[in-house]
């Protein structure tokens, strides 16, 4: 428990000692009117005695008052443990977490440019709930609703560390309100914009997109496979690893996204053949790369990797991104030469109407994982099942796959009212029968 001491005055003054000349029925001691007069004594949680100054005794009967309590309830913050940074805790938080290796690339990349620089050098303990909130509304400026949601946690992640190591007595994070994350239907690319995307790159990468299109694989997926990972007879391809590109370093070879992301995905004879002539006309090279699909043994190794960049290299991330801007811009041409084509035959037809050609373009903001998309689509235009959906995609739940897809299975009123009249036929009608 806690005591509040009067430094200033004995507290066993001896049988005849002079009285203070300032403090009547007090006896001055040696530290009379040096420092704060008051004094809270007590011994943390691990019996280590400590002491804190104050000037007012009010003051020091409540912070006697609060260790008390919180030393009771086992609450109590060691004050020179809270003067530890933000960025302090957070790299502590980020060692002991444990991630997979494309969530370990993602909390890296959002406290080095969104976390860190704003909240980085700010004591753990001194930030108030008002600073994050303030910290909120400036990065919804700057990132979408639900990539704002994912940073955010990694904060109260790290809080939540400080409050287990007994560094904050209240945890700031609590209260704090986000833009809501209103999640925008996934409108699939048609198939001549697939085709256009296929057609668009130099040649060594077109396999690569038709595959991405024919497979569902994600972008690093379709990176890190090797030969051995293609099955010709069988007509599959095998999902066991995956290229992880970081800002900073070189890109390696880390294990699939979950556990779910490990799967056989049979492919469609058109991308075998096309993978087939791709490795005939540019045969695989041995990458030398990090291997760190067990993380507990890492190696470098030289990977036979089907897809390379120009110089036989691990494709990036960072140069991806500029291939991907040629590729729309090469497709987008594409489209409209077949768009303004279509004119003139419909104008020379008399232009008939419910004919009138439509200009399709590759949407703003596409990548890799629209093709993905695309793939998700067909399964569910042919009416695959929700489980199966998830089992080709590699998702972790069926959860997570109704809640990207819901909205393209189909929602037929005949198909559900045959349904229920299969179901209903032969029993009796209770309905009068009309005269």
């Amino acid at each position: 428990m806690a005591s509040v001491y009067d430094r200033w005055h004995k507290s066993r003054p001896k049988k005849g000692e002079a009285e203070c000349p300032e403090h009547k029925g007090k006896v001055a001691s040696a530290e009379h009117g040096i420092g704060m007069r008051w004094q809270v004594r007590y011994r943390d949680p691990v019996g280590t005695p400590r002491k804190e100054p104050f000037g007012r005794k009010v003051d020091a009967d409540r912070r006697a008052a609060e260790l008390s309590h919180h030393i009771t309830t086992g609450k109590f913050v060691d004050p020179a443990v809270g003067k530890e940074t933000f960025r302090e805790v957070a790299e502590r938080w980020r060692e002991v977490a444990v991630h997979d290796a494309s969530t370990v690339e993602r909390v890296e990349r959002a406290l080095r440019l969104h976390i860190l620089p704003i909240l980085g050098d700010y004591p753990i303990a001194s930030i108030r709930t008002s600073d994050l909130q303030a910290w909120v509304k400036d990065r919804a400026g700057h990132l979408a609703p639900s990539t704002l949601k994912v940073t955010w946690s990694y904060i109260t992640a790290t809080f939540r560390l400080a409050e287990l190591d007994r560094q904050v007595g209240f945890n700031p994070c609590r209260g704090v309100k986000l833009p809501a994350v209103r999640r925008r239907e996934i409108v699939p690319l048609t198939v001549n914009v697939v085709a256009a995307i296929v057609n668009a790159p130099p040649g060594w990468y077109r396999a690569m997109l038709l595959l991405a299109a024919a497979s569902g694989l994600r972008q690093g997926e379709l990176f890190g496979m090797e030969v051995g990972d293609l099955d010709f007879r069988a007509g599959t391809v095998r999902v066991r690893q995956q290229l992880i590109s970081p800002d900073v370093g070189e890109p390696y070879l880390a294990e699939p996204k979950t556990h779910e992301s490990y799967r056989t995905v049979p492919v469609a004879k058109t991308a075998m053949d096309a993978l087939a002539a791709h490795l005939k006309q540019h045969p695989a090279r041995r990458v030398d790369v990090e291997d760190r699909t067990n993380p507990r043994k890492p190696k470098r190794r030289k990977a036979l990797l089907v897809f390379t960049n120009e110089r036989s290299e691990a494709i990036r991330r960072a140069s991806w991104a500029s291939v991907w801007a040629n590729v729309e811009k090469v497709a987008d041409k594409a489209l409209r030469e077949a768009y303004e084509g279509a004119v003139k035959r419909w104008e020379r037809r008399g232009r008939p109407e419910g004919s009138e050609p439509v200009l399709e373009q590759v949407p703003a903001g596409s990548g890799m994982h629209d093709l993905r998309h695309f793939y998700a689509s067909v399964l569910i235009k042919h009416r695959e099942s929700v489980k199966t959906v998830q089992v080709r995609l590699g998702h972790s739940k069926p959860s997570i796959t109704l809640d990207i897809y819901t909205h393209l299975w189909p929602n037929d009123e005949d198909t559900t009212r045959a349904a229920v009249e299969s179901v209903l036929t032969g029993v009796p009608s209770l309905c009068p029968v009309a005269a």
